[in-house]
């Protein structure tokens, strides 16, 4: 896989597309309301987040470091949550399959986050610790 952490200002200026994850800490533990999907209680620690950035990184992954219409699911968390990281994949690897390998190795914490519209169970996990090799 060819993954990259990047800073903002490359992520401004890349022009690929792909899929990604965000990396979230959450410093305390709270309830927070997401959208339509209900009100859900999230605990204290770091969480993974796969999406897709079909129209390009740069538009979709600076998104998250600005104020923004709450749009999909992560848009709540990210009121609550802070980014401290992001892996880029290219067009090559796909969404779905990424977020079964991460249901592998991490819970996931809420059915249906960010997976509404895929088979996915969902695109949210929570780090609590390895449950499989080569965990994060």
């Amino acid at each position: 896989m060819n993954e990259k952490v990047w800073n903002t200002a490359e992520i401004k200026n890349n022009k690929s597309y792909g899929c990604y994850i965000l990396v979230l800490k959450l410093n305390e533990g709270k309830n927070i309301q997401i959208g339509k999907l209900g009100k859900f209680y999230f605990e204290k620690g770091v969480y993974f987040y796969v999406g897709s950035a079909k129209g390009g990184f740069s538009k979709r992954v600076t998104r998250y470091f600005k104020r923004r219409k709450k749009r999909w699911h992560i848009d709540y968390l990210l009121d609550e949550a802070e980014v401290i990281g992001i892996f880029l994949f290219d067009k090559y690897i796909d969404e779905e399959a990424l977020a079964e390998k991460m249901s592998l190795l991490y819970r996931t914490p809420i059915r249906k986050f960010g997976a509404t519209d895929s088979k996915s169970f969902s695109h949210l996990f929570k780090r609590e610790g390895p449950r499989g090799r080569g965990a994060v």
